[in-house]
C-alpha cells in the first residue's frame, strides 16, 4: 500500500513538472508575440501623432529659415536704398560741381582756346595744384600768379559764389591760398537775417567757431556771410555750445563746399 502511494506521489511531480514546463514555454512564446503585438498596435496609434509632429516641426523649421531669410532680405534691400540713395546723391552733387566747372570755365574764358572766348576782367579760374592733405594746414597752391594778374589779399571762391580764404603769397606762375577755414585764421562775418557783425576763427577742415554772448538766440542752420552787398556765404551754423556757467556760448560752422572735391577755384582781381 505504501509503495502504491509513493508511486503516485511520484507521478504527480512529474505530471506538474511537466505542466510547469509547457506553461513556462508557452509563456516564454506568447511574450515575444504580446511584445510584438504591442509593439505594432502602438506603431499604429501613433504613427500619425509621429508624422503630425514631424510635419509640424519641419513647418516651424521653415516658417523660422523663412523669417530669418525674410528679415535679412529686407535689411539688405534697406542696406541697398540707402547705398543708392548716397551714391545718387553723390552723383547729382558730382554732376553740380561739373555743370557749374563748366559754367565758370565758360564764363571766366577758361575754355579751349578754340571757343574763342577772353578772360573775364575781375575773376580769375585756376586750378588746384596742391589740397589740404597734400599741403600744410588748410591751404591750397593753384596755378596762377603774377602773370595772371594775382595779388596777396585776394578772395578766392568755389563754385563761382562760396569764398573759401584769400591769397596769401604770390609766385610768377602759382599762388598759396589760405582758407577761412585754417586754424586760427579769423573772418568778419554778418549772421543772416540779424545784420549783426561777429568773427569766425578757422578749426581746419573746413570748419569754425564763433563765440557769442550767452543770450544770444542762434539757430542750427543760421548763414554767416561775408559783409558786403553781395551775401556770399561762408559757413553754416551746426551746433550751440552753452554752459549756464559761462557768460558766452560757442557756435560750430561748417563751409558750404568739401575742398577736397574741388579742382578749380577763381580769384577775385
Amino acid at each position: 500500500m505504501s509503495y502504491l502511494l509513493d508511486k503516485k506521489i511520484k507521478r504527480d511531480k512529474i505530471f506538474k513538472y511537466a505542466i510547469f514546463v509547457v506553461i513556462l514555454f508557452v509563456l516564454i512564446y506568447f511574450r515575444a508575440g504580446v511584445f510584438r503585438g504591442l509593439s505594432y498596435v502602438s506603431s499604429i496609434i501613433f504613427r500619425p501623432v509621429l508624422i503630425l509632429g514631424n510635419n509640424i516641426g519641419e513647418k516651424l523649421s521653415n516658417a523660422g529659415a523663412y523669417f530669418y531669410s525674410k528679415n535679412f532680405l529686407l535689411s539688405e534691400n534697406e542696406n541697398l536704398k540707402a547705398k543708392l540713395n548716397e551714391q545718387e546723391v553723390r552723383m547729382s552733387n558730382y554732376n553740380s560741381i561739373l555743370d557749374e566747372n563748366l559754367k565758370i570755365k565758360e564764363t571766366l574764358g577758361r575754355l579751349p582756346a578754340q571757343a574763342g572766348k577772353t578772360e573775364k576782367a575781375n575773376m580769375v579760374l585756376a586750378g588746384i595744384l596742391s589740397k589740404p592733405n597734400q599741403s600744410p594746414y588748410d591751404t591750397l597752391v593753384v596755378d596762377v600768379g603774377v602773370k595772371n594778374g594775382i595779388v596777396s589779399g585776394q578772395k578766392v571762391f568755389a563754385l563761382g559764389n562760396v569764398p573759401i580764404g584769400r591769397v596769401a603769397e604770390v609766385y610768377p606762375d602759382t599762388s598759396k591760398i589760405i582758407l577761412y577755414s585754417n586754424p586760427g585764421e579769423k573772418t568778419e562775418v554778418v549772421i543772416s537775417g540779424k545784420d549783426t557783425f561777429m568773427q569766425i576763427v578757422g578749426r581746419g577742415g573746413g570748419n569754425f567757431e564763433m563765440i557769442l554772448p550767452r543770450d544770444f538766440i542762434l539757430e542750427k542752420g543760421t548763414e554767416v556771410v561775408l559783409p558786403g552787398i553781395t551775401p556770399y556765404v561762408v559757413g553754416t551754423v551746426q551746433t550751440i555750445i552753452s554752459d549756464p556757467r559761462d557768460s558766452f556760448q560757442k557756435a560750430l560752422l561748417v563751409s558750404p563746399v568739401n575742398i577736397q572735391e574741388l579742382k578749380f577755384v577763381e580769384v577775385e582781381l
